[in-house]
């Protein structure tokens, strides 16, 4: 695989390019339809441990629940690398949903999910805008307090 600077960027801002999550359930890890690429959920996983399980911000705090969405975001964008053999084949950064694991008055899930808006723009640079939404839920799997989905746009000829 090649390296870029976007995954130069992904390695400077604290994200090893081998810590791919390993793939599992009857699902694909990303699924491609033109030129729309589609990452299904990731939890924050660091490895093979779950990082910062619970409510958010019963159990979790805020803080911790937005650095979680930021390593959820960092997560896909290494799965997609191992897909396309390197970020460049990214176009840009079409659309994030996130989901928190909501203590039933928590209203600021905007803001945790502001760790994974920032850490795209921050590897893509103009190419990381993208349209976002997020979402308080009442659980979510194993317990995590955060859980995000992204839609990117393939180069054309990638």
């Amino acid at each position: 695989m090649t390296m870029g600077t976007r995954e130069q960027r992904l390695q400077e801002l604290g994200y090893p390019l081998d810590r791919v999550p390993k793939s599992g359930g009857l699902f694909d890890p990303v699924a491609v339809v033109g030129t729309l690429v589609y990452a299904s959920g990731q939890v924050p996983f660091d490895g093979d441990e779950l990082i910062a399980p619970g409510k958010v911000p019963t159990e979790v705090s805020q803080e911790t629940a937005t650095q979680a969405a930021a390593l959820c975001a960092a997560n896909i964008l290494r799965t997609v690398r191992q897909q396309f053999g390197s970020l460049d084949a990214i176009e840009r950064v079409v659309r994030i949903t996130g989901y928190v694991n909501s203590s039933p008055d928590f209203t600021l899930q905007h803001l945790v999910m502001n760790g994974a808006s920032k850490l795209v723009r921050e590897v893509f640079g103009e190419q990381g805008r993208h349209a976002r939404t997020a979402l308080g839920v009442a659980q979510l799997p194993l317990g995590s307090s955060v859980e995000l989905e992204m839609i990117l746009q393939l180069k054309q000829g990638s």
